[in-house]
Formats: C-alpha cells, sequence, structure tokens
C-alpha cells in the first residue's frame, strides 16, 4: 500500500510537470496550427520554413489563456493516473499471487533473465497495462476534449464531472471508450517490442564479465523502450484523434479532421496524407510538403 501511495505522489508530480507538453502535442496531432510558418535552419545550416516549437507555442496559448491554460484537463488526467496506478499495482499483485500466465507446456519455474521469463513478466505486465487502460479511458477522452477546446474556446467541458455527463449525454457509454482499441494495441506492441528487444540485447550484445554491466542492461532497457514508442506512435495519434473525432468540438469536425466512422479509417486516411507522425516532435519541425498554410483556419490544407 505504501509504494502505491509513494508511485501515485510521483506519478502526479511528473502529470502536472509533463502537462503543458502534453496539451502542446495534442493540439499540434489534431492539426490545430495557431502560428504562421517562420524562415529559420535545420540542424545542418540550411535555410528552411519551419513551425512554430514548443516554446513558441506555449507562449501562444499562455498570451490568451494565461499560465493557468497550459493546465486545461489536468485534473481528469491526475485522476486517470492515479486510478491506473491503483489498477495495474492490484493486478500486478493478483498475477504474482496466482503465478500466472506461464507459457504452454512449462511447468517448472522459469530461471530469471531467460526467455521463458520475460515472455511471463511481459504477459503479466500486459494484462496488469491492458485492465489499467481500460478503466482510466474514460478520463484520457475526457482530457484530451478538456484540451481541444482551446482551438474553438468551447467550454462543453469544463469539469469532470459535468464532463461525464456530457458524454453520456452525447455519445452514450461507447462515447467513454472513443479511441480505445488503437491505444490498447500500441500499449501491447510497445511493452512485447520493448521488452523482447532488450531482452536480445542484454544476452546476445552484452557480456556479463564488463563492468557496469547493469547500468549498461538498464540503459539498453531505456534505449529500446524509446524505438518501441517510435514505432507505435501512429497507435497514440489514431486513438487521440479518435477521442475527439466527431465530438461536437471544433478541433474533431472538418475542417481539421474528416469524420471517420472507425479508427482503420482515420489511420488510411492519415497514411494517405503523410501525417502518421504528426506531433511527434515538438522542435525543429519542418514544413509538410505539398501544404499550404491557411491563416483564417489556422491549419494546413
Amino acid at each position: 500500500m505504501a509504494d502505491t501511495c509513494g508511485q501515485v505522489l510521483l506519478g502526479s508530480g511528473l502529470t502536472v510537470l509533463s502537462h503543458p507538453l502534453m496539451y502542446i502535442k495534442v493540439l499540434i496531432q489534431v492539426g490545430h496550427e495557431p502560428l504562421p510558418p517562420t524562415l529559420g535552419r535545420n540542424l545542418f545550416g540550411r535555410q528552411v520554413y519551419q513551425l512554430p516549437g514548443l516554446f513558441a507555442y506555449a507562449k501562444h496559448i499562455v498570451k490568451i489563456d494565461g499560465k493557468v491554460g497550459l493546465f486545461k484537463g489536468l485534473v481528469p488526467r491526475l485522476c486517470a493516473g492515479t486510478i491506473g496506478t491503483v489498477v495495474h499495482s492490484r493486478v500486478v499483485q493478483k498475477c504474482q499471487e496466482k503465478d500466472v500466465p506461464q507459457v504452454v507446456g512449462c511447468q517448472q519455474k522459469a530461471t530469471e533473465g531467460s526467455l521463458q521469463h520475460v515472455v511471463n513478466e511481459t504477459t503479466k505486465e500486459m494484462i496488469a497495462r491492458s485492465c489499467a487502460t481500460i478503466v482510466t479511458h474514460p478520463f484520457h477522452v475526457i482530457t484530451l476534449r478538456c484540451m481541444v477546446q482551446f482551438i474553438g474556446r468551447e467550454t462543453k467541458y469544463s469539469g469532470v464531472f459535468d464532463s461525464i455527463v456530457t458524454v453520456y449525454r452525447e455519445d452514450g457509454i461507447l462515447g467513454f471508450f472513443a479511441g480505445l482499441i488503437p491505444r490498447l494495441l500500441g500499449d501491447v506492441f510497445s511493452l512485447w517490442i520493448c521488452n523482447l528487444l532488450a531482452h536480445l540485447i542484454n544476452t546476445y550484445a552484452i557480456d556479463d564479465s564488463m563492468s557496469h554491466t547493469g547500468e549498461i542492461k538498464n540503459c539498453s532497457q531505456a534505449v529500446t523502450g524509446f524505438f518501441a514508442s517510435m514505432l507505435t506512435y501512429p497507435f497514440v495519434l489514431v486513438s487521440n484523434l479518435m477521442a475527439v473525432n466527431n465530438c461536437g468540438l471544433a478541433g474533431g469536425l472538418p475542417p481539421y479532421a474528416s469524420v471517420y466512422p472507425t479508427w482503420m479509417d482515420c489511420w488510411s486516411h492519415l497514411s494517405r496524407e503523410g501525417n502518421m507522425s504528426r506531433g511527434n516532435s515538438l522542435f525543429f519541425r519542418k514544413l509538410p510538403a505539398g501544404k499550404m498554410y491557411a491563416v483564417d483556419q489556422k491549419r494546413f490544407f
């Protein structure tokens, strides 16, 4: 219980600190570009037209809504983080108590560091993360919709309880789980890619006789985690877009977004437009090839 409380407090602190970054990322993901491109230089010194980065975008938000405006959607996100941490901890505990699941056909306990052990532990973590994601997804949807209100200056989602009523009244129960499937898929793929790739590196590329082996293995885990998140980013993008799609907010309706019947239609459209990595970078954002900037609509077309 004490460990869970500590994780909740630490997670809440990190959530507060990172919230402005997520807020800006979400606005970029839905295609909101309030500031026109400027002439700058890339990493190689060449003059190119660039889109405003994190700090320019943050200054724009502060200019309109003040510093407090950078924290729209923070309360439901804190709720999601707290509940998710508790659910994840409880599910992991239950899995450890029952010692499930084991690899089919293997009765003996897996040796730590073996592939069987990695598969078992990853499966348990996958179950715990999936349960936490499903339970907290309604708060994630509310968080995203609170953020996207910045585009059309709406006030439909002003509080957690009022937002719950609004989502249920307009979209029903399914509205709370908009974008859940791609989010789950992205989490699962990212987890397996990260853990299996880290196992391969730690087993075949790192010699146990080397000094600082533990630190090197931890570093490899972090690197593979970053690599996995890059590979599965399209799932995050599609999930966030589906969470706000056709919800009555300007950011989820044309001209910012088409109305997608399913998340696969959203994926196909983004793929055709070459926008699968939109919002992935908040620095050195290059101008999309073949796109024109519409000043009045504050977006590219």
